[in-house]
């Protein structure tokens, strides 16, 4: 197997100008093509910046947005994995990837998980999508597609690798956050990235890829630093942070098979189990089956069961009935108030 040679587009698109941002896309597609890429990778929200908040509706596309062919039509030769803001059929909104092959939108992946903590605010503005589905690709290997927080939930990278992914794709926007001069690299965000994914190539043993935005978004900044991490665990590649710019990088795909033959973890993973598991704890979550970490004679939706029958509410002594008055009123002076 011949090795791929990977163009991380890590740039810093303009805010709400999705024209600007295409004409950017289009510029470094031809730049990747040059330098012999076979898959270039934009980052989140690449075609439209981060901090959209009601600009959203104003720049979302559908995937027969006329912008959008023009830009699979420029993928001819490559794969190409770019981001953008959907809109569905039914006008909903979401943060979405698309992998661009031979001049086709070949799949769409819409964001799963929308961080509203922090300084995040997506659901507030975004549907979360509802399909996880690796894909395969020109490239002769499975593709599977993230968006950002997605990696932050284990079962992303799991799932994707057991449908066939080989290569783990996230596309993020991740702002610079925690700057410790006791982390690896002295911003604390860049290290917790690097930590999920090597960890996430081993227990998969796939590529990870990670592209990651530059730029300000009103006064947010982020940092760049995109990797690709082999099924290893080691880092193959890093981009600088903070620099704006195409970066190339080549791996070799046949790490892959080395890595699984001699390592079979997925061989050894147990979907069903998982599986049963899962419908146990939906099952419980829902009221629908006895919660078992919870105490017994716990009632329904509380895992701690009382140890006696409640009484009075502390602090409140109840209205007293036309019949009945506090022991420490006294005599009544006139009528009810």
């Amino acid at each position: 197997m011949q090795p791929l040679r990977i163009a991380f587009a890590q740039i810093a698109p303009r805010l709400g100008d999705l024209d600007a941002n295409l004409a950017r896309h289009l510029e470094l597609l031809e730049e990747a093509r040059r330098g012999g890429a076979g898959l270039v990778v934009f980052p989140e929200l690449g075609l439209t910046g981060y901090q959209l908040q009601d600009l959203a509706a104003e720049v979302a596309m559908r995937l027969d947005d006329p912008r959008l062919s023009r830009l699979a039509a420029a993928s001819a030769g490559l794969s190409a994995v770019v981001s953008f803001v959907e809109e569905s059929g039914d006008h909903r909104l979401f943060i979405a990837a698309a992998l661009l092959e031979e001049g086709e939108v070949r799949h769409v992946h819409r964001k799963l998980y929308l961080p509203t903590y922090g300084l995040f605010d997506e659901r507030r503005f975004f549907s979360p999508g509802d399909i996880l589905r690796a894909v395969p690709s020109r490239l002769g290997v499975g593709l599977g597609l993230a968006v950002c927080e997605d990696f932050w939930h284990l079962s992303t990278p799991q799932l994707l690798a057991l449908d066939g992914a080989q290569i783990l794709i996230n596309v993020s926007s991740s702002p610079g956050r925690d700057l410790a001069m006791a982390s690896e690299v002295g911003l604390g965000t860049a290290s917790s990235w690097r930590t999920l994914m090597r960890t996430y190539a081993q227990l998969t043993t796939s590529f990870v890829v990670f592209c990651n935005r530059v730029g300000v978004d009103e006064s947010i900044s982020f940092w760049g630093g995109s990797e690709v991490i082999g099924p290893g665990g080691g880092a193959v590649f890093s981009a600088p942070m903070f620099d704006d710019g195409l970066f190339l990088a080549d791996v070799d795909l046949a790490e892959v098979r080395r890595e699984r033959i001699a390592l079979p973890l997925l061989r050894d993973e147990r979907p069903e189990l998982v599986g049963r598991e899962w419908r146990r704890l939906v099952a419980e979550r829902a009221g629908l089956a006895p919660d078992s970490t919870a105490e017994a004679g716990a009632k329904d939706g509380l895992d701690v069961a009382a140890e006696s029958a409640p009484g009075r509410p502390i602090g409140f002594r109840g209205a007293p009935g036309p019949a009945t008055r506090h022991p420490a009123a006294g005599p009544s002076k006139g009528g009810a108030r």
